[in-house]
């Protein structure tokens, strides 16, 4: 086959997946929420039911991983176990749970001249979802797009294929259960990335909006290159202070968990703030914590004088995304220094205040344009799960639609139904 040959047949490929996201959209849209329930709670029980396949292709996409030097915090986002299977088949019965987002009447009025106006949720259509190594997010985007009354198509990463392609056959099979067209949520299996490409350019109109959720790379190539709308952040450079009236033992705690909890995950903690006010009585502990926890310590000269042990931090380094153990420490004089420093470096994403003083607390929580920021409490609650959303497949940090944990409710739109009574416009 020549490479034309092989780019049309690629092509044709991806339209058919477009015009049979697009036909099973009406179906789809229609669908009561009880079918919709049932799709996803007959998809759990898959999950569940389906667990040594889904591990078995797991292991085969580890071992290719491992062969082709994936770095470890890539593999510790690629790898299932019963635990993380347990946890997807529950984050899809947890999006079954949650009310309906469509059909909700979000404003009502009346006209002077006797026309109803309602202003009502409805689904967005068809939405891509591209990600990388994450083989979870197949269940939590097909769960949360279903839920939301939306198809999917969803591309994983080549390194994720058969692990993805496993579960998403347990969707499949909760879509049949439930009567629902299986096209609903279809899984992209051609690891060719041009295919990305293709979803990029929306399918012949079939696509209305993109959801990436991975790396800068993947993120910035969807955000140059989309011809429909994307709902993305870029990166997750998150910021814990350590406010001059923060009480020791809780900085002590959150600081550590938000930067070692799991420090693949976009609301790990990348730089940490520490008022100069408390450096010694706090820094010094919590820098030595961070060390015992096996984190690199990347600082200024006041953290290098304070901690020897740390290594230079270079401007890079400020607005880096590490998704390691590794953290950017600077001592900054004041709240206004930090909220400075933060502005200048963050990624709006998530970032956190520790004291005990509700004043700086509040002037912390009023300032920063982040799209979660929090007070006495670490970065990692940047979930949706952990906001009693359920499943989610990203945190949106644009000014438009929806900004923090892009869930169920996110993933809708709304039309105004306007009702008269044989009004004409004069």
């Amino acid at each position: 086959m020549t490479l034309h040959d092989k780019n049309d047949a690629l092509a044709a490929e991806m339209m058919a997946i477009g015009t049979a996201a697009r036909e099973a959209a009406r179906p789809l849209r229609e669908a009561d929420d009880a079918v919709k329930t049932k799709a996803l709670m007959e998809a759990a029980r898959a999950i569940r039911d389906h667990k040594t396949e889904i591990l078995a292709a797991n292991a085969r996409d580890l071992k290719a991983a491992k062969v082709n030097n994936m770095p470890a915090p890539m593999q510790d986002r690629l790898a299932l176990n019963d635990a993380r299977i347990e946890a997807m088949a529950k984050g899809v019965e947890e999006v079954a749970a949650q009310p309906d987002p469509n059909g909700r009447e979000l404003k009502r009025w009346a006209r002077p001249n006797g026309l109803d106006i309602a202003r009502v949720s409805t689904p967005i259509g068809v939405i891509g979802i591209i990600y990388e190594s994450r083989p979870n997010v197949t269940a939590d985007a097909g769960a949360i797009a279903l839920k939301a009354g939306n198809v999917a198509i969803l591309r994983g990463g080549s390194d994720s294929l058969l692990s993805s392609g496993a579960i998403h056959a347990a969707l499949v099979e909760g879509l049949k259960g439930a009567g629902l067209p299986e096209a609903a949520i279809q899984y992209v299996k051609n690891p060719d990335r041009a295919a990305v490409g293709l979803m990029l350019e929306g399918l012949s109109g079939a696509i209305d909006l993109i959801v990436p959720r991975g790396g800068k790379g993947l993120t910035g190539r969807v955000m140059r290159e989309a011809r429909v709308p994307v709902l993305a952040h870029l990166e997750g450079i998150c910021h814990v202070y350590v406010h001059e009236k923060a009480d020791l033992t809780m900085a002590r705690n959150v600081v550590v968990n938000a930067k070692m909890r799991r420090t693949s995950i976009c609301g790990a903690a990348e730089s940490l703030l520490l008022d100069r006010g408390v450096l010694e009585s706090h820094g010094l502990p919590i820098l030595q914590d961070l060390a015992e926890a096996g984190c690199e310590i990347r600082g200024d000269e006041a953290v290098r004088a304070l901690f020897p042990a740390a290594k230079p931090a270079s401007e890079e380094d400020w607005q880096t995304e590490y998704l390691d153990a590794i953290i950017s420490v600077r001592v900054v004089d004041g709240l206004e220094a930090a909220i400075r420093h933060i502005e200048h470096y963050g990624s709006h994403h998530t970032d956190s205040i520790l004291t005990d003083d509700e004043t700086a607390a509040e002037m912390f929580l009023n300032a920063l344009d982040s799209a979660i920021v929090l007070w006495n409490a670490s970065t990692q609650f940047a979930d949706g799960g952990e906001f009693g959303m359920g499943a989610e497949i990203g945190i949106g940090t644009g000014k438009l639609h929806a900004r923090g944990p892009v869930g169920v409710e996110q993933l809708t739109t709304f039309k105004y139904v306007v009702r008269g009574t044989g009004q004409t416009r004069p």
